[in-house]
């Protein structure tokens, strides 16, 4: 298959997704399958079901302006209850999907009284003057950041007119408010585990910096595409918060950016004779892990001059409609074909399952 696709040239791309990036990251062709001829795919949706659930009755209850745990965790309630009587999702009993509206109340009353009426007030903050609820609460709040290719990429995304064309980072966040003297994007997600190293971090420099370095190396062992994507994706997030703080005036000195799982069933305990759940929440800040100190110390906004580097580069490779996935191709086959719905009609795959000794 040709890099640009089943019709020659790649056409110029005007606005990528961060979720399009981490797909690319995983696997290239598997992008080009997705994104550029829009093959669908069946696939586990990992919880995301659930958590749109979730996201919809949290952000509703945002909408209505009420601040105290009781009157959050009513309206959040009310929004699931109406939800839930539509969802048609498969469960092999009754009682397994009692059990899981269970869970799902559990962890709305933990997100309240955990972090809600907090975020609520935060975002009472910044409502008022041409600011409204609706600028500020998602859900599918986007965020966006401009890439432009490099003087050494001049051939990367060409439009008709011959030019290199920018093109548009998008993030979808659930809120925006304020702590402090920063401006937080939070956005709900199913579990942490894809961060995996930087769930424990608290510094880009280290560690995570040389993770980060070394994925990209074609000599090294080490394969993270989804922790590397957070890293991309936090960078589209703040650079996009910052543009949306200043096009709003919505104040804040410094941007930061949330994760909240809201399907991790590791920190949900049962109590099957009452028919009771509790469960609590473990938020991940990504944005200390994300700052280089010295582009921080250079600039005084939280960046990171190898992350954006790394993006703008991927970003050039989309654009010039590269895909072939051959110079990491045994990580790709070992991580991402066993589950991937193109597998049957990739060649990358078919001719590496099909060979001969010879």
């Amino acid at each position: 298959m040709s890099e640009g696709g089943l019709d020659g040239p790649p056409q110029p791309v005007e606005r990528l997704s961060v979720d399009g990036v981490e797909t690319y990251l995983r696997c290239p062709r598997r992008y080009e399958f997705a994104h550029v001829h829009d093959l669908e795919s069946a696939g586990e949706n990992g919880g995301a079901d659930r958590v749109d659930l979730l996201r919809r009755a949290i952000c509703g209850a945002f909408q209505t302006g009420k601040t105290t745990d009781d009157a959050l965790l009513e309206a959040s309630r009310t929004t699931l209850s109406e939800q839930w009587a539509d969802h048609d999702e498969r469960f092999h009993s009754r009682t397994q999907r009692r059990h899981e509206r269970t869970v799902l109340e559990a962890t709305l009353r933990a997100y309240v009284e955990e972090v809600g009426v907090d975020h609520a007030g935060g975002l009472e903050r910044c409502v008022g003057g041409n600011v409204t609820m609706a600028d500020v609460v998602g859900p599918g709040l986007t965020l966006s950041r401009t890439v432009s290719p490099t003087a050494a990429e001049e051939s990367a995304n060409p439009g008709s007119d011959g030019d290199p064309h920018p093109i548009e980072i998008e993030a979808e966040v659930d809120y925006v408010f304020r702590d402090g003297s920063s401006l937080v994007a939070a956005r709900f997600v199913p579990t942490l585990a894809p961060l995996g190293l930087l769930r424990y971090r608290s510094r880009w420099e280290g560690d995570v910096a040389g993770q980060f370095v070394d994925h990209f190396d074609r000599e090294s062992d080490v394969y993270d595409p989804a922790a590397v994507a957070a890293l991309l994706e936090t960078a589209v997030v703040l650079d996009g918060l910052r543009r949306l703080r200043d096009r709003l005036d919505l104040g804040g000195k410094t941007c930061r950016y949330v994760q909240i799982p809201l399907a991790d069933r590791s920190r949900t305990s049962v109590n099957w004779v009452r028919e009771s759940v509790e469960t609590s929440l473990e938020i991940a800040d990504l944005t200390d892990v994300y700052v280089d100190q010295h582009t921080y110390g250079l600039t005084h906004e939280h960046r990171n001059e190898t992350v954006d580097g790394r993006l703008a580069a991927i970003v050039e490779r989309i654009g010039a409609g590269e895909f072939d996935p051959t110079d990491r191709w045994d990580h790709v086959r070992r991580t991402a074909c066993p589950d991937c719905g193109y597998a049957v009609c990739c060649q990358d795959h078919i001719a590496s399952e099909v060979q001969f000794d010879g």
